[in-house]
């Protein structure tokens, strides 16, 4: 992990993915509510909700004059496993096929409007490549988070071998549903002193488990209380620079703009649209509108602080003074954050960014002047990126050697480093303020115990939290040694009826045997809000999510799942200074985590798998790395030689074949732990002729090998001759006998035709995986 930033050694990594020993015995529920109508006790009364008010109709859209309905595509043109956007006259559709069937879905993302055609299928869902949401094929229902909405589900039927799609206009360019919900039949008569559920907290968790028990059919009263002034808002905008999905850069036409962004593809100079979180106002953040909460009969008390929670009398008492009674409750108070404690921590301009009114201070005071950010994580990374273009100066101070270093580990933290000082930042690291100096009480200095002095005129402080549990202290609901709640996995403390969500909580994540974990992520808190709400409603649904976020500097986007501390090792595919790359966080010989950057959707892919139950494995040899071509050239001769026609092959049994049979290979002879598992053998020259094969560089490392370091492939080869029907078999080989780690990265190869008369063209497979595992082919 440590030493000086280099560009990463080639490592043969091989994954295999391991089914668990025992599967799950309950799948996880999703949200689309399916399941018998449930009768829930509140306050004294049975309350039931009827199916029929939940369930949309077959039909339901007004007329069929506000509807479209057109032919898509040829029934042939979808394999099973494949998605494919299609036009539908007012805008666009996506098309699944699997199991034979047709589904037609919204094609963008409801969360901020990724493409999911550019997602990830399986098990009946497709996953989002930006962010990580899932949604069932079948209904459109979201499944996981992060996200409120879910997809639209469009008609499909086939007449005459051709598939027609029939949708709503307004359907169609919305390209989000909101769920159906039950509405309150026991309102309030205002300030009533009891209620059947209430949250503490309005953010993401505490959100999704009010919108759930509407979902579910829950119709009595719910009051939502919260210290903001504002409704619930997207609280990671503070600081996340993203695009509004229905706005678009006039220089690159209306439909590029949002995927270039989103995807880290757009250079800030193209930037016209984006949405600047800092500079955002409240309602611009705002994740319903008031009409919302109002017509579901979602009470929301602004600027309400909890002081007290009575459990045994199920009463709590706000810092007013006000008293209000429950039957159950959810605790999602979420964080505070840490402060500095240094000399002259009162003065003017230094600021932990919690609130909207937070970050537009900050952005108004930096506007052409010095700018200091404490702390290198993710929120200050962040901050410091934006602030580039608005303040003279943008400086980072931070007590590490790298930024990211405990989460993203040494190498990736020194790359993103890299990019902050090419953008003039400057850092400072292994050192901490020890005092702010001030100018007529307003900040003018940051002076750090490397006795290093920065001019500073603004300060923003992201070193991190504290969960916000002081009031629960006396409570009887327990608290570890740090102040989270501990919580099951269907998220319940120690006291019956009372549950917990969100950032303050500590709970068993199931992929990492139960291990008790405090996540405190923005999808996280999505999912277990949702699991509270059904487990308030007695439906024993359990944690099972698989952790993802992402982050935004400069136009790049990275993506993470799992999760990695503790990892002892770093594997690096791609490009760390071109910032195109993989990362495999492991510990022992298990994969926890995984992040990229401009290599969608290969996170989701990861998230997927690990989502599924199984386990994400690793092998490597770092003494020779066998060259990528010896590998194919072994496959495609034993196994697929008769299937492209090469003579004189002849398949061998499969074992440890050693590398030093292989043309270009180190003359003395290897141990066994250098030898090539899985590899059959090529037994024909003539097969060997046929295949010749040019490295297109070499390196110490290699001894003549080519290795490919621009793409995360674990096959790739440079031909000279263009086998074009084998390349056909040779992926779909290496589909069935390697999937393990295809289901991660792509097959690469790069070819050129030297036969007189002939030019190359772009390869395509037409094998059932090649909208997932493509082929790229490309003339040198």
């Amino acid at each position: 992990m440590g030493g000086c930033f280099s560009k990463p050694k080639p490592v043969e990594l091989k994954i295999e993915v391991v089914l668990p020993e025992k599967e799950r015995g309950k799948e996880e529920l999703s949200a689309s509510g399916k399941g018998s109508p449930r009768a829930y006790q509140g306050n004294g009364t049975a309350r039931h909700f009827h199916t029929e008010e939940r369930l949309p109709a077959p039909h339901p859209y007004a007329g069929t004059q506000d509807c479209v309905e057109a032919a898509v595509c040829h029934v042939k043109d979808l394999e099973n496993g494949q998605m494919r956007e299609v036009e539908l006259g007012w805008g666009k559709v996506l098309l699944v096929k699997e199991n034979g069937e047709f589904h037609a879905l919204g094609h963008k993302c409801p969360h901020y409007g990724a493409p999911l055609v550019k997602g990830v299928l399986s098990r009946g869902r497709v996953r989002c490549p930006w962010h990580g949401a899932c949604f069932n094929i079948s209904t459109g229902d979201l499944e996981d988070f992060p996200g409120l909405d879910s997809l639209h589900k469009f008609q499909v039927k086939i007449e005459k071998e051709k598939v027609y799609v029939w949708a709503s206009k307004q359907a169609l360019q919305l390209q989000r549903r909101t769920k159906v919900m039950a509405k309150c039949i026991s309102p309030s008569a205002g300030h009533s002193g009891s209620t059947n559920v209430l949250i503490v907290g309005a953010g993401a968790a505490g959100l999704v488990c009010a919108e759930t028990l509407r979902q579910e059919g829950f119709s009595d009263r719910i009051v939502l209380c919260t210290l903001d002034r504002h409704l619930p808002y997207d609280r990671p905008k503070l600081s996340k620079p993203t695009c509004d999905p229905g706005l678009a850069l006039p220089s690159l036409g209306p439909r590029a703009s949002v995927a270039k962004w989103n995807s880290g593809c757009l250079a800030l100079s193209q930037v016209g649209c984006i949405l600047q979180s800092l500079d955002a106002q409240p309602e611009q953040l705002a994740l319903r509108p008031k009409e919302f909460f109002r017509a579901y009969g979602i009470e929301v008390l602004t600027e309400a602080q909890v002081v007290t929670v009575d459990v045994r009398n199920k009463k709590v008492v706000f810092k007013d003074g006000f008293k209000l009674e429950y039957n159950k409750l959810l605790l999602a108070p979420g964080s505070s954050p840490k402060t500095l404690s240094c000399k002259g921590k009162e003065v003017e301009n230094v600021f932990t960014i919690r609130t909207p009114e937070d970050a537009n201070r900050v952005v108004r005071l930096a506007r052409g002047r010095n700018a200091v950010v404490v702390g290198a994580g993710f929120l200050g990374m962040e901050v410091a990126a934006y602030l580039t273009e608005k303040a003279h100066s943008v400086s980072v101070v931070e007590l590490e050697e790298t930024p990211f270093r405990r989460f993203l580990g040494e190498r990736v933290g020194r790359a993103l480093m890299k990019m902050f000082e090419n953008n003039r930042v400057k850092f400072y690291m292994q050192t901490e303020v020890s005092e702010l100096r001030a100018q007529e009480g307003k900040l003018k200095e940051v002076v750090l115990k490397s006795s290093k002095v920065v001019r500073a005129d603004v300060c923003v402080v992201g070193i991190g939290a504290v969960p916000a549990t002081g009031f629960l202290r006396q409570s009887g609901i327990s608290l570890d040694s740090r102040g989270f709640i501990p919580v099951n996995k269907m998220m319940q403390t120690n006291i019956p009826g009372v549950f917990a969500a969100g950032d303050a909580v500590t709970f068993p994540l199931a992929w990492r045997n139960n291990r008790k974990v405090n996540i405190p992520h923005w999808q996280m808190a999505h999912a277990q809000g949702r699991v509270a709400a059904q487990n308030m409603l007695a439906q024993e649904a359990e944690i099972s999510t698989v952790p993802y976020l992402w982050t935004a500097m400069f136009g790049k986007s990275l993506r993470y799942a799992g999760y990695g501390e503790g990892f002892d090792d770093v594997i690096i595919q791609g490009d760390l200074e071109e910032l195109k790359f993989v990362a495999f966080y492991t510990k022992g010989d298990e994969v926890i985590a995984v992040a990229s950057m401009n290599y969608d959707p290969i996170v989701s892919k990861v998230a997927e798998v690990l989502a599924s139950g199984r386990a994400i494995r690793k092998r490597e040899d770092r003494r020779y790395v066998l060259a990528h071509r010896e590998r194919i050239l072994s496959l495609h001769a034993a196994d697929l030689g008769r299937h492209a026609g090469a003579p004189g092959t002849e398949a061998k049994p499969w074992g440890q074949v050693p590398t030093s049979n292989f043309p270009g290979s180190p003359t003395r002879e290897p141990e066994s732990s250098q030898c090539l598992p899985w590899a059959a053998w090529l037994t024909s020259r003539e097969a060997l002729a046929a295949s010749r094969c040019s490295p297109p560089k070499a390196s110490a490392a290699t001894k003549g090998w080519p290795w490919r370091q621009d793409r995360p492939c674990l096959f790739s080869c440079y031909w000279d001759w263009s086998p074009v029907g084998a390349l056909q078999h040779i992926r779909h080989y290496l589909k069935i006998k390697t999937h393990t780690f295809a289901d991660l990265c792509d097959f690469h190869c790069n070819w050129a035709n030297t036969r007189e008369g002939e030019t190359g063209t772009a390869t395509e497979c037409s094998m059932p995986h090649q909208e997932v595992w493509p082929v790229s082919a490309q003339r040198r």
